[in-house]
């Protein structure tokens, strides 16, 4: 099965000049949703994770399958303000301006295993952050992985951990 056939570009969104690829209509498709969460779990169970990391928003909807799928636990890195409890934060520089993630301080053990999973890699600043958050709260990160990498942004140099992706765009 193609997955790209069931990606949809949308021109100029957020704003002009950029395409946007659209996971929604990858999920909304019943059959192409199982095919792809089967293809990344072979994908990722190869890094043995102890937990998989989502990161907001659609990160979640990765991850959240996939540890059921895999018998993970599931955590989330959030933006500021949405989680309950004690996180742990990083701020992290963005192309323009900067952002933060947070994570509940006892999601992850200390020496666990750790896969971050999104939709999309675009740049690498988030994913970046994420992989930084994870060892801040003391876990190993062994992989990351996304449905989409768009190549043509280079987001995979900036990360020092394994990543693979399950589809790819040059342009």
């Amino acid at each position: 099965m193609d997955l790209k056939e069931y990606i949809r570009g949308v021109p100029d969104f957020p704003k002009p000049g950029i395409l946007f690829y659209d996971v929604s209509t990858l999920l909304s498709h019943a059959d192409a949703w199982q095919v792809a969460m089967g293809r990344m779990a072979r994908m990722i169970s190869v890094y043995q994770p102890d937990v998989l990391v989502g990161i907001e928003s659609r990160g979640f909807l990765v991850a959240a399958p996939l540890a059921l799928k895999l018998g993970c636990g599931f955590v989330m890195a959030r933006k500021p303000g949405k989680l309950p409890g004690a996180v742990i934060s990083h701020e992290y520089e963005l192309e323009y301006g900067s952002d933060t993630l947070q994570m509940q301080d006892d999601a992850i053990h200390p020496g666990q295993r750790v896969v971050i999973l999104d939709d999309l890699l675009a740049t690498g600043g988030t994913l970046n952050a994420s992989v930084d958050l994870c060892r801040k709260v003391g876990g190993n990160v062994v992989g990351a992985a996304c449905i989409i990498e768009l190549n043509f942004l280079n987001g995979r140099d900036k990360l020092d951990v394994p990543f693979t992706s399950l589809l790819s765009y040059d342009a």
